[in-house]
């Protein structure tokens, strides 16, 4: 401790030593000294004389200190020091006075050179992994701090011992879990520089659940307006799936695009946005951005866009895009992120399209993006984020292209001049006073022909009104004329950009341009001229459409037929000289730079020249062009023989893709059919089977039914020959009277059993309704009800026969009460009286006339009720199929519950068996154990001696 005081100030006699002699002591006191607070002293002072003394602590005392963190791992205030004093010795960040100091010793390499030399020996890597691991603050976060400055420094090779450690990665993803939030922000800094450029390592971080703690981290610290830790949260995210192709298909799987919808919610109040806010948002746009990147494999990106779509992602984007309040950057790069997320994606596309601007009135959001892009007082930035966002749009998009340039066609165009069209707005740009927007309208226009002849056909037919009185001129006309002009170089540029895209693969295009005669004269005059450097792109834009109109020519026209105007090249330009303008484009800085991706991105206007899809329409001609320049009549000849027989060939593929494809269409139909009919085959054999059983059951109900009635028939005969043996009419009488009676009791016995029927009917009936039938199988049930109805109507007509012989038997009877009155007039002499005589047969012919009639009416009684009885069993019979049908379903339930039953029986027999097998185990290891019976009987005698006392008492 005195040498210590000595060391660190205190009061001496001598001459002060100098830095490097006491850290020469210092480091001596720590590797000889044995006691630990010595050594714990020694390194403290080490470590406050390591940011002034940084290259003598680091060379003479590394050593030591290594050896501290292996040998005193106990003391976790010594381990602390020493990590403290490396980090000090290691790391770059200084503060601004120490690099002021330090600036003449030229030590900025010294970070590199000490991590070199720390990283020499793997084992120390190692050791820092393992200090990591240990919960003490004072010793895992240095260690954090430590290792994060080491793969700041040497990050490849840092990166390679920890990917090569066991559980390395995995001991680091810990640090995200900590509860001290100090360790947790500085984990996710260890993890970014730990992520940067390692493929391997990404995959290994994102499968440790990066992706899951990272969203819960900035969740929990209020998405966009979270501080400083959110957005090291996000640029960690950033690395893991920025070109990592797996991770990127992970975080999709994983619901994880799902989870980045709350960061954009933003509020109506959109004034004062903090810095870090905007930082936030503008990390968490990239990172859309990132996972819809055109460089990413299609399906991959596809997939996520149809995510995006799908959770509201894309709806959230378009309502910051028409928000009001949005600082400028922001809005610009939320346009580059819904670009990309709509670029090539049908539905996505389709949404963009029918979205529109909270204005009065309602303004399509694509309308409103161009009058920005048109607008030159717009930023630059801002108008090239709307251009690549309307390209993106017509990527692919051919229906959106139809759109756009439906807009520009007479038939469609607003003659009120209330609302501002797309087309409008690029034809206004097209022909402003401003370059530019000259330059992105072209540019845009050109976007809406990409790959499709159709609207290039029609696009001829666009009229411009130049002036007032003058006659309308095409669009393709004017185009020409502003050419000839001698317009700003960026003007002329993508109006020849738009004319080469236009006239490509379109023979009737090449034709109208070539029409105007005054065409060809300004290509080739432009084109011979000897210019600077400035005009030689326009040369060379100049060579290339004059190449196309030689290329797409049909020979249409007899003065500018493909050999005419080779001829003329050969004759005002030079073949060598033309292939040679037409080679400055590819040749051209701007030309390359355009060529790399998609997105429009250019350090200032005038370095607006090419756009990214054009310059593969060039790499696609420039080859085709100079062969066809050098081709004579005879190849050309040969060559439209070949065009015309791959086309006769591509007809002919065609026309046989098309049967094909109506043979499958067709073929899959009758499949589809036969699967029908197959089913309805089987649905209908079901129901003759049922409607034959229910034809049976109707048959022996018919065979009951003639049973009956030939016994009533023969009962009724019987009756009949009595009439006609009896002579006394007071017994033919009650014999009628008896007859008549059997008849009311057989009709209150029917409809007894009717109404019994009906009863058993309404039952059955009531769940059946519940479960409901189908209407085929009411239409098969009638089916097959019309042919019992018809035996029913047979019956019903025997049954008429039979009263009408019983209404002439009654007549016979009425005759033979006639006689027997006459009879009984004769036969009578006692009689004296005439007139008593007649009285009483006037009387009992009034009885037999009332009987006569009433049982008339009991017939006709009898006759209703049968129709009655035939119109329910008509009724019943539907219900019958039905009513088996249920019935073959109970049976069915009581066959599984039967056999439920057995098989739960099978299982108590088995256990039964079981528990005697293990009472028997447990009798030979000797515990007592009791058997069923005889608790029963200990529980009966219980129940006996209760029983006892209660006698007693």
């Amino acid at each position: 401790m005195n040498f210590l005081r000595g060391v660190m100030g205190g009061p001496s006699a001598g001459p002060q030593p100098s830095g490097a002699d006491t850290i020469q002591k210092l480091c001596d006191r720590v590797a000889s000294s044995t006691l630990l607070e010595d050594r714990r002293d020694a390194v403290r002072a080490l470590k406050s004389l390591s940011k002034k003394y940084r290259l003598e602590v680091g060379i003479q005392a590394m050593e030591h200190l290594i050896h501290v963190l292996q040998t005193d791992r106990s003391d976790s205030e010594i381990i602390g020091y020493a990590l403290d004093t490396l980090y000090n010795v290691i790391s770059n960040d200084l503060e601004e006075e120490e690099q002021e100091e330090n600036s003449a010793k030229q030590v900025d390499d010294l970070g590199s050179q000490f991590t070199e030399i720390f990283i020499k020996q793997q084992d120390n890597v190692t050791l820092l992994l393992t200090l990591v691991e240990e919960f003490d603050f004072h010793v895992r976060w240095p260690a954090v701090k430590l290792l994060t400055s080491l793969l700041k420094q040497q990050g490849p090779q840092v990166q390679q011992i920890i990917l090569v450690s066991p559980m390395g990665v995995s001991r680091l993803m810990d640090l995200l879990a900590d509860s001290r939030e100090v360790i947790r922000n500085d984990g996710v800094l260890l993890l970014q520089q730990l992520t940067k450029s390692n493929a391997a390592i990404q995959k290994i971080v994102a499968f440790e659940n990066a992706f899951e703690r990272l969203l819960d981290i900035i969740t929990e610290e209020g998405n966009s307006d979270g501080g400083i830790v959110v957005e090291d949260c996000l640029l960690l995210l950033q690395n893991l799936l920025k070109n990592n192709n797996s991770n990127q298909n992970f975080f999709k799987e994983g619901s994880y695009i799902q989870r980045m919808k709350p960061w954009f919610e933003v509020g109506d109040d959109n004034c004062g946005w903090s810095a870090q806010k905007v930082t936030n948002l503008h990390l968490m746009l990239q990172l859309v951005r990132v996972l819809v990147s055109p460089t990413n494999p299609p399906g991959a990106t596809s997939s996520c866009q149809k995510a995006m779509f799908h959770c509201g992602l894309l709806q959230q984007l378009c309502t910051i895009l028409m928000a009001t309040g949005v600082p400028a950057d922001i809005l610009t790069e939320t346009i580059n992120t819904v670009s990309e997320v709509i670029r090539g994606c049908q539905t996505n596309q389709d949404y963009f399209a029918s979205v529109n601007a909270p204005s009065n009135p309602p303004r399509p959001a694509i309308v409103v993006l161009l009058m920005s892009m048109v607008n030159e007082r717009q930023p630059f930035v801002l108008r090239c984020a709307v251009l690549y966002c309307f390209q993106c749009f017509l990527y692919k998009n051919h229906k959106g292209q139809g759109e756009i340039v439906s807009t520009l066609l007479p038939s469609t165009i607003d003659a009120t001049g209330n609302s501002v069209s797309a087309g409008q707005l690029l034809c206004g740009g097209l022909f402003s006073t401003d370059s530019l927007s000259n330059w992105c309208a072209a540019v845009a226009l050109a976007h809406a022909l990409q790959e499709n002849a159709t609207l290039k056909e029609q696009l001829l037919r666009v009229q411009l009104a130049t002036s007032i009185g003058n006659l309308p001129v095409s669009l393709l006309q004017q185009c020409t004329n502003i050419l000839s002009q001698g317009s700003k170089v960026q003007t002329r540029v993508g109006l020849l950009m738009l004319l080469c895209t236009w006239l490509s693969n379109c023979s009737i295009a090449v034709t109208h341009f070539l029409h105007n005669p005054a065409n060809v004269p300004f290509l080739t005059g432009q084109i011979a001229e000897n210019l600077g450097e400035e005009e030689q792109l326009v040369q060379g834009l100049c060579a290339l459409l004059l190449g196309i109109s030689i290329y797409y020519n049909d020979n249409s026209l007899e003065n500018y037929r493909k050999e005419k105007l080779k001829q003329l090249i050969e004759k005002r330009i030079g073949r060598e000289n033309f292939i040679e303008k037409l080679g400055f484009i590819s040749k051209h800085e701007l030309y390359s730079r355009a060529a790399q991706k998609p997105q429009p991105s250019f350090s200032s206007p005038d370095h607006m020249m090419f756009d990214h899809e054009f310059t593969k329409l060039v790499k696609e001609l420039e080859g085709v062009i100079s062969k066809a320049i050098y081709k004579s009549s005879e190849e050309d000849k040969k060559e439209e023989e070949v065009k015309k027989t791959l086309e006769q060939h591509d007809n002919i593929v065609t026309h046989y893709k098309k049967v094909i494809r109506e043979q499958d269409q067709e073929l899959e139909e009758l499949k589809q059919r036969v699967s029908t009919l197959t089913s309805q085959n089987e649905q209908l054999q079901a129901t003759v089977t049922q409607q034959v059983s229910q034809i049976q059951q109707h048959k022996d109900q018919y065979n009951l039914l003639k049973v009956q009635l030939g016994k009533d028939t023969q009962h009724h005969n019987s009756h009949s020959d009595t009439f006609q043996m009896n002579g006394i009419q007071t017994e033919e009488v009650s014999k009628l009277r008896e007859e008549l009676e059997e008849w009311k009791n057989k009709h209150e016995l029917l409809q007894g059993q009717l109404r019994e029927k009906d009863s058993v009917i309404e039952k059955l009936n009531s769940p059946q309704l519940e479960m409901g039938t189908t209407e085929q199988s009411s239409q098969t049930s009638k089916s097959g009800g019309l042919e019992h109805s018809s035996e029913l109507q047979k019956e019903l007509e025997m049954l008429r026969s039979q009263i009408q012989l019983q209404s002439a038997e009654i007549s016979k009877l009425q005759m033979e009460n006639q006689k027997l009155q006459v009879m009984n007039t004769t036969a009578d002499p006692v009689l004296a009286d005439s007139g008593a005589r007649a009285a009483a047969s006037s009387e009992l012919e009034a009885r037999l006339e009332q009987e006569m009639k009433e049982l008339k009416s009991q017939v006709k009684a009898l006759s209703e009720e049968k129709e009655s009885l035939r119109q329910h069993l008509d009724s019943s019979s539907s219900t019958v199929a039905i009513l088996q049908e249920e019935k073959s379903k109970l049976q069915r339930e009581v066959a599984e519950s039967k056999k439920e039953q057995d098989d739960l029986l099978v299982l108590l027999a088995d256990q039964d068996q079981k528990i005697s097998a293990l009472k028997i185990k447990l009798k030979d290891l000797g515990f007592p154990v009791e058997d069923e019976d005889d608790i029963e009987s200990g529980d009966q005698g219980d129940e006996d001696e209760d029983g006892d006392e209660e006698e007693q008492d």
